[in-house]
C-alpha cells in the first residue's frame, strides 16, 4: 500500500485570521504574551498536584494552585514527534505525516502555529528539544538558545540570556514561546537521585517490582526535579521582566515514561498527559476540569486566544471556552494511535476513550509486542531480562510481562474502577454492545483519517 498525503490543503485558511480593520492598535497591544513550557516523557501522575507521592513539585504545584489543571489530557500518540507534531499543526498523526516516531510531517501545504500566529502579529519562538521544528517551510520557528535541544544528552546545562532577552524586546509583537525542556527523557543522567530512597518509592502497579527498577525510578525522579525547577525559574524570569500578569503560562506534560506500558503503547501511563494553564484575569485559579482536550486542540485555542477565526481542515477545536470556564465540556472522546516501526516490530494499535471506558484495539494481537530500547534480549544488564526470568515462577510478574508481550485483539476499561488498566473485560458479556459501540466509532475515525491500521505500520 502507497502512503498518500491526505492533508486537506488549508492555506485558505490564513486568510481568515486577520483580526479584521476595525480592531485599534492599542487593543492588539493587550492581547496576551503566550509561553508553554513541555516535559519530555513525564509520567505526569508522579506530580504532586496530580496526585504523585513519590516527589513535591512544588513549581508546578503553584501553578496548579494560580491556574486550571485539566486532569484529562490525552496524547494522540505516546511518542515525542508525533505528539509535537500534533501541538504544533492541529492535526492527527495520519494527517500531519509523522504517524511513526521521527518521521517528518507532510511539506506540502502544511502550516504550523508559527504561520497562524504570525498572521496575527505574534513573534513564535522556540527554545530546547528541536524535535519537529523541521522542514522550516512548515515549522519557520525563531529558533532562540538556550535550552538543551538534544534529548539523550547526558547534560542539561541551560542557561536563560537569550530567552531572556527575547520576551524583553521592547516594541515589538506579542510572542509566544515554547520551553522545551529534554526532562525527564532518558538517559536519566541529570539531578541527583539520591535524594530520593528506592525503598519506599511507589512504582506504578503495572510494573514488576524489582530493586533494580527502583534505582532506575530514583534516576527517572531526578529529573523531574530538574523539570520543576526550570517551570521555576522561566516563571521568576517573567516576574523580573514584568511580564507576567500579560503571559498566558502552560505547563505541558508530553507523553509518558519509557517504561513498559508507558511510552510507545495506549495505556494512559503513556497517552494521559497533563497540562495547567494560568491566565491572570482570565482563568480561574485553583480549579481543574474533567474536560477531554488532545494536543490538537491546542493550535486552534492559541489561534482563537490571538483573536483569529478557525482554521477550516484542522482536526482540534478551541477549548477557550474551558479555560474562561464558560463550559466544563469540550471533547466527548480522544482517539489513540500507536505504529512500532520503528521503534519494534511492526504492531499497530488504535484506541478510543471517554471518561469512564478505553476501548483499545491491537490490530496484529498474532505478533508478539516488541520495543527495542526496552526489551532488547542481547542487553545483559536490561531489567526486562529480568522481568522474563521473574515471570517464570511470580504469576504476578508473568501477568504484567503478559500484558506487555502478548495482547488479545481487544482490550476494554473501566477507568473509573481500573485506573491502571490491570483488568481487560472485553470478554465479559455485560460489556459487549458498548464494546461494538466504540469500536465502530474508532473504525469510522480510522476511516476519516484515511488510516489503513496495519498497512500504515511499515517501513517507508
Amino acid at each position: 500500500m502507497q502512503i498518500k498525503n491526505v492533508f486537506i490543503p488549508i492555506l485558505s485558511g490564513l486568510a481568515l485570521l486577520n483580526l479584521g480593520g476595525t480592531r485599534k492598535t492599542e487593543q492588539l497591544a493587550k492581547r496576551p504574551n503566550i509561553v508553554i513550557i513541555m516535559a519530555d516523557d513525564l509520567d505526569s501522575r508522579q506530580l504532586s498536584c496530580y496526585g504523585g507521592k513519590n516527589i513535591q513539585t512544588r513549581n508546578i504545584d503553584a501553578l496548579a494552585t494560580e491556574g486550571l489543571k485539566f486532569d484529562q489530557m490525552i496524547c494522540s500518540e505516546a511518542m515525542c514527534v508525533p505528539t509535537r507534531a500534533s501541538l504544533f499543526t492541529g492535526l492527527y498523526p495520519m494527517r500531519h505525516g509523522s504517524f511513526q516516531n521521527h518521521k517528518p510531517v507532510y511539506d506540502t501545504g502544511m502550516k504550523s502555529v508559527v504561520q497562524y500566529l504570525n498572521q496575527l502579529h505574534y513573534t513564535v519562538a522556540l527554545t530546547g528539544k528541536d524535535h519537529s521544528t523541521t522542514p522550516r517551510s512548515v515549522f519557520p520557528f525563531e529558533l532562540i538558545k538556550g535550552f538543551e535541544p538534544n534529548c539523550v544528552s547526558e547534560t542539561d546545562h541551560y542557561e536563560l540570556n537569550e530567552v531572556r532577552n527575547f520576551i524583553s524586546r521592547k516594541n515589538s509583537d506579542p510572542f509566544c514561546l515554547f520551553v522545551m525542556s529534554i526532562n525527564p527523557h532518558t538517559p536519566w543522567t541529570v539531578g541527583d537521585p539520591s535524594a530520593f530512597d528506592p525503598a519506599k518509592i511507589v512504582l506504578p502497579p503495572h510494573m514488576v517490582d524489582t530493586k533494580q527498577v527502583r534505582n532506575l525510578y530514583c534516576r527517572y525522579l531526578a529529573e523531574i526535579r530538574q523539570l520543576d525547577n526550570q517551570v521555576g525559574e522561566i516563571r521568576n524570569l517573567l516576574k523580573e521582566t514584568g511580564q507576567e500578569e500579560n503571559t498566558i503560562f502552560i505547563f505541558l506534560g508530553e507523553q509518558g515514561p519509557q517504561f513498559p506500558g508507558g511510552k510507545w503503547t495506549l495505556y494512559d501511563n503513556g497517552l494521559r498527559s497533563s497540562m495547567i494553564v494560568k491566565w491572570p484575569g482570565k482563568v480561574k485559579p485553583n480549579t481543574k476540569t474533567d474536560a477531554i482536550v488532545q494536543y490538537e486542540d491546542i493550535t486552534p485555542t492559541l489561534i482563537d486566544i490571538a483573536g483569529g477565526k478557525p482554521i477550516v481542515g484542522l482536526d482540534g477545536r478551541s477549548f477557550l471556552d474551558v479555560l474562561t470556564a464558560k463550559s466544563n465540556r469540550h471533547r466527548e472522546v480522544a482517539y489513540g494511535i500507536h505504529n512500532n516501526i520503528p521503534e519494534g516490530t511492526p504492531y499497530p494499535m488504535r484506541s478510543i476513550r471517554d471518561g469512564h471506558y478505553k476501548l483499545v484495539m491491537n490490530l496484529s494481537p498474532e505478533q508478539p509486542y516488541y520495543n527495542r530500547f526496552m526489551m532488547n534480549p542481547d542487553n545483559k544488564k536490561s531489567y526486562w531480562n529480568n522481568w522474563l526470568e521473574l515471570s517464570k515462577s511470580s504469576p504476578l510478574a508473568k501477568k504484567l510481562v503478559d500484558r506487555i508481550v502478548t495482547k488479545p485483539a481487544l482490550e476494554f476499561y473501566d477507568l473509573q474502577k481500573d485506573p491502571n488498566e490491570l483488568n481487560n473485560l472485553a470478554d465479559q458479556t455485560a460489556y459487549q454492545q458498548l464494546i461494538k459501540k466504540y469500536a465502530q466509532q474508532l473504525k469510522d475515525w480510522m476511516a476519516q483519517q484515511h488510516d489503513d491500521g496495519t498497512a500504515v505500520d511499515r517501513v517507508y
